[in-house]
Protein backbone atom coordinates (compact mmCIF):
# COMPACT_ATOMS: atom_id res chain seq x y z
CA UNK A 1 0.00 0.00 0.00
CA UNK A 2 1.32 3.59 -1.05
CA UNK A 3 -0.15 6.53 1.05
CA UNK A 4 0.53 10.38 0.85
CA UNK A 5 -1.14 11.88 3.84
CA UNK A 6 -1.31 15.61 4.21
CA UNK A 7 -1.61 17.49 7.36
CA UNK A 8 -5.04 19.68 6.74
CA UNK A 9 -6.99 22.37 8.39
CA UNK A 10 -9.92 20.73 6.42
CA UNK A 11 -10.53 18.82 3.30
CA UNK A 12 -13.60 17.52 1.61
CA UNK A 13 -14.31 15.40 -1.08
CA UNK A 14 -17.31 16.14 -3.63
CA UNK A 15 -19.56 13.45 -6.22
CA UNK A 16 -21.62 14.79 -8.88
CA UNK A 17 -21.54 17.82 -6.98
CA UNK A 18 -22.40 16.65 -3.43
CA UNK A 19 -20.42 16.52 -0.62
CA UNK A 20 -19.64 13.03 0.52
CA UNK A 21 -17.14 13.71 3.36
CA UNK A 22 -15.52 16.70 5.06
CA UNK A 23 -13.43 17.07 7.68
CA UNK A 24 -11.91 19.67 9.74
CA UNK A 25 -8.14 19.89 11.03
CA UNK A 26 -6.93 16.28 10.49
CA UNK A 27 -5.13 14.24 7.99
CA UNK A 28 -6.57 13.55 4.21
CA UNK A 29 -5.11 10.23 3.13
CA UNK A 30 -5.01 9.61 -0.31
CA UNK A 31 -4.20 5.49 -0.40
CA UNK A 32 -3.26 3.28 -3.84
CA UNK A 33 -3.45 -0.31 -3.40
CA UNK A 34 -1.43 -3.22 -5.30
CA UNK A 35 -1.91 -7.12 -6.02
CA UNK A 36 1.00 -8.12 -2.64
CA UNK A 37 -1.01 -5.83 -0.12
CA UNK A 38 -1.60 -7.77 2.58
CA UNK A 39 -3.43 -7.50 6.09
CA UNK A 40 -0.10 -7.00 7.58
CA UNK A 41 0.01 -4.07 5.53
CA UNK A 42 -3.55 -2.24 6.29
CA UNK A 43 -2.27 -2.92 10.16
CA UNK A 44 1.32 -1.86 10.51
CA UNK A 45 0.13 1.18 7.56
CA UNK A 46 -2.50 2.22 10.05
CA UNK A 47 -0.78 2.36 13.42
CA UNK A 48 2.12 4.22 11.90
CA UNK A 49 -0.68 6.34 10.21
CA UNK A 50 -2.54 7.58 13.60
CA UNK A 51 0.70 7.70 15.84
CA UNK A 52 2.47 9.53 13.32
CA UNK A 53 3.96 12.80 15.40
CA UNK A 54 3.09 15.88 12.56
CA UNK A 55 1.15 18.16 14.53
CA UNK A 56 2.13 20.95 16.64
CA UNK A 57 2.92 20.81 20.46
CA UNK A 58 2.55 23.71 22.57
CA UNK A 59 5.74 24.99 21.53
CA UNK A 60 5.38 24.44 17.49
CA UNK A 61 7.25 21.27 17.37
CA UNK A 62 5.62 18.50 15.54
CA UNK A 63 5.51 15.98 18.47
CA UNK A 64 1.60 15.36 18.67
CA UNK A 65 -0.78 12.88 16.81
CA UNK A 66 -3.87 12.88 14.82
CA UNK A 67 -5.16 11.24 17.82
CA UNK A 68 -3.77 13.31 20.33
CA UNK A 69 -5.02 16.73 18.75
CA UNK A 70 -8.37 14.63 18.45
CA UNK A 71 -8.56 15.35 14.71
CA UNK A 72 -10.01 13.92 12.17
CA UNK A 73 -8.85 11.27 9.02
CA UNK A 74 -10.19 11.80 5.12
CA UNK A 75 -9.60 8.49 3.30
CA UNK A 76 -9.68 8.82 -0.64
CA UNK A 77 -8.90 5.74 -2.92
CA UNK A 78 -6.27 6.19 -5.57
CA UNK A 79 -4.82 3.87 -8.02
CA UNK A 80 -2.57 6.69 -9.85
CA UNK A 81 -0.12 6.41 -7.01
CA UNK A 82 1.26 3.09 -7.94
CA UNK A 83 1.70 4.87 -11.41
CA UNK A 84 4.65 3.87 -13.31
CA UNK A 85 6.22 6.41 -15.66
CA UNK A 86 9.59 4.74 -16.53
CA UNK A 87 8.89 4.80 -20.24
CA UNK A 88 7.08 7.46 -22.59
CA UNK A 89 4.86 9.58 -21.32
CA UNK A 90 1.50 8.05 -20.66
CA UNK A 91 1.65 6.16 -17.10
CA UNK A 92 1.20 2.57 -16.88
CA UNK A 93 -1.43 1.64 -13.52
CA UNK A 94 -0.44 -2.65 -13.80
CA UNK A 95 0.70 -2.36 -10.04
CA UNK A 96 -2.52 -0.60 -9.15
CA UNK A 97 -4.22 -3.46 -8.05
CA UNK A 98 -8.20 -4.47 -9.88
CA UNK A 99 -11.30 -3.45 -7.52
CA UNK A 100 -12.23 -6.49 -7.00
CA UNK A 101 -9.20 -6.97 -4.54
CA UNK A 102 -8.68 -2.95 -3.87
CA UNK A 103 -12.09 -2.08 -3.05
CA UNK A 104 -12.19 -4.45 0.26
CA UNK A 105 -8.69 -3.94 1.21
CA UNK A 106 -9.42 0.00 1.07
CA UNK A 107 -12.80 -1.15 3.32
CA UNK A 108 -10.79 -2.77 5.58
CA UNK A 109 -7.89 0.26 5.87
CA UNK A 110 -10.47 2.62 6.86
CA UNK A 111 -12.30 -0.06 9.46
CA UNK A 112 -8.53 -0.27 11.05
CA UNK A 113 -8.01 3.33 11.19
CA UNK A 114 -11.81 3.63 12.95
CA UNK A 115 -10.43 1.05 15.14
CA UNK A 116 -7.64 2.60 16.28
CA UNK A 117 -8.67 6.42 16.39
CA UNK A 118 -12.36 5.28 17.84
CA UNK A 119 -13.39 7.63 15.22
CA UNK A 120 -15.29 7.82 12.43
CA UNK A 121 -13.07 8.19 8.93
CA UNK A 122 -14.39 9.94 6.04
CA UNK A 123 -14.03 8.47 2.57
CA UNK A 124 -14.61 9.05 -0.83
CA UNK A 125 -16.28 6.25 -2.78
CA UNK A 126 -13.90 4.17 -4.69
CA UNK A 127 -13.53 4.43 -8.76
CA UNK A 128 -15.91 7.73 -8.41
CA UNK A 129 -14.76 11.14 -10.09
CA UNK A 130 -13.92 12.69 -7.13
CA UNK A 131 -13.43 16.40 -6.68
CA UNK A 132 -11.02 16.67 -3.38
CA UNK A 133 -10.75 20.23 -2.17
CA UNK A 134 -8.05 20.53 1.04
CA UNK A 135 -6.09 23.44 3.10
CA UNK A 136 -3.23 21.93 3.09
CA UNK A 137 -1.48 22.95 6.93
CA UNK A 138 2.38 23.61 6.69
CA UNK A 139 2.42 22.21 4.17
CA UNK A 140 3.09 18.74 5.56
CA UNK A 141 3.23 16.25 3.21
CA UNK A 142 4.31 12.72 3.86
CA UNK A 143 4.54 9.63 1.73
CA UNK A 144 4.26 6.21 3.14
CA UNK A 145 4.85 2.69 1.22
CA UNK A 146 4.34 -0.72 2.66
CA UNK A 147 6.80 -2.12 0.84
CA UNK A 148 9.24 -0.25 1.83
CA UNK A 149 8.88 -0.34 5.73
CA UNK A 150 12.98 -1.10 7.00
Amino acid sequence: MRVVIQRVKKASVTIEGQIKSAITEGLLILVGVEETDTDEDIKWLAAKIVNLRIFGDENGLMNRSVTDIDGNMLVVSQFTLHASTKKGNRPSFLRAAKPDFAIPMYEKFVSELEKLSNKKVGTGEFGADMKVELLNDGPVTILIDTKNKE
